[in-house]
C-alpha cells in the first residue's frame, strides 16, 4: 500500500514520503496514530502543492537541532552526585528525567527525558555516555560523571541458623 508520511517515522521516511509499506501497518499504526495518509489521488496532488513549504519546514528543524547540538556540546559533561555503597553501586540509579533536569539547568534548554539514549543504566559510580535525538538526523553526545556523595557502609550478614532452615 501506499501512503505518504505526514511525520518522519524511523526506518520509513520523513514528512512528505511516498512509501510502499504493508497494508496492516499502514491500517493498524501509521494512519490511526496520524503518521501517514493513503496516497489518493487527491492526496498525491496535496503532497505536490506543499512540498516546498515541507521541505522548508524540515530545514528549518533541522537548522534548530543542529544548533542545539552546538549548545548541548559545550557543556562537555555533566556532573551529578548520589549515595552509593563502598562498592560504587548506587542506591537507586540516575534517570534520563534527572539528566534532563540537569541539561535543564546547564543550558537552559528544555530536552524531553524520551529523547535521551543511554548504553547502560546509570547505577554505579563511574564515567557514562549519554545521547540525544534532537531530530531524525541529529545526535548529541554528553559524558556524565557519577561521583559518591555520600558513600554508606554495605552490611551484610549471613543468615542464622534459625532463618536457614526456614
Amino acid at each position: 500500500m501506499q501512503v505518504i508520511l505526514k511525520k518522519d517515522v524511523q526506518n520509513i521516511g520523513e514528512v512528505g514520503d511516498l512509501v510502499n509499506v504493508k497494508d496492516g501497518y499502514a491500517r493498524n499504526y501509521l494512519i490511526p496514530n496520524s503518521l501517514a495518509e493513503i496516497a489518493t489521488a487527491g492526496a498525491l496532488a496535496q503532497r505536490e502543492r506543499n512540498i516546498q513549504r515541507i521541505k522548508a519546514k524540515a530545514e528549518k528543524l533541522h537548522q534548530e537541532a543542529l544548533a542545539a547540538k552546538e549548545e548541548i556540546e559545550k557543556v562537555e559533561k555533566i556532573s551529578l552526585s548520589a549515595k552509593a555503597g563502598e562498592s560504587g553501586k548506587l542506591f537507586g540509579a540516575i534517570t534520563t528525567k534527572k539528566l534532563a533536569e540537569e541539561l535543564l539547568a546547564k543550558t537552559g534548554m528544555e530536552i524531553d527525558k524520551k529523547t535521551i539514549i543511554l548504553d547502560s543504566p546509570i547505577n554505579h559510580i563511574g564515567n557514562f555516555v549519554m545521547t540525544i535525538k534532537l531530530s531524525s538526523k541529529v545526535k548529541a553526545q554528553l559524558n556524565v560523571e557519577v561521583t559518591a556523595s555520600e558513600t554508606i557502609k554495605e552490611v551484610y550478614e549471613e543468615p542464622s541458623e534459625d532463618q536457614q532452615q526456614a
